[in-house]
């Protein structure tokens, strides 16, 4: 059961690194608009590129974990990224997380744990 934590959570890391490469990539890039300037921001930004990387590598992990995994066990525990989504947007972007949402994500992680037993 460890083994799937640790699994869960390095997919989660790549999940939500994945989001939050995007969210600067897509600032950076700009409006979207059908124009040879748009797209060659967007595949000049490397921030695009790393999401893409680190999206890649969560679906590579959540093969692994469903390969090994029932996905009825498994699939809910993935609710550990709604945690590690609050903290990123707080600490990386600055983003104000009111008390409500915390505690939804405590109750949604309480769920996760009765599930998980």
């Amino acid at each position: 059961m460890i083994r799937l934590f640790i699994l869960i959570i390095i997919q989660a890391v790549c999940v939500v690194g994945s989001e939050c490469f995007l969210k600067v990539a897509l600032e950076k890039i700009g409006d979207f608009a059908w124009s040879w300037a748009f797209f060659g921001n967007a595949l000049s930004c490397w921030q695009l590129y790393a999401s893409g990387a680190m999206a890649i590598s969560g679906v590579l992990e959540w093969m692994v974990v469903l390969k090994h995994y029932d996905l009825s066990l498994a699939y809910p525990l993935t609710a550990i990224s709604f945690i590690l989504s609050l903290v990123a947007g707080a600490l990386i972007f600055g983003e104000a997380v009111p008390a409500t949402r915390w505690i939804g994500v405590v109750l949604i992680m309480a769920g996760v744990f009765f599930v998980a037993r």
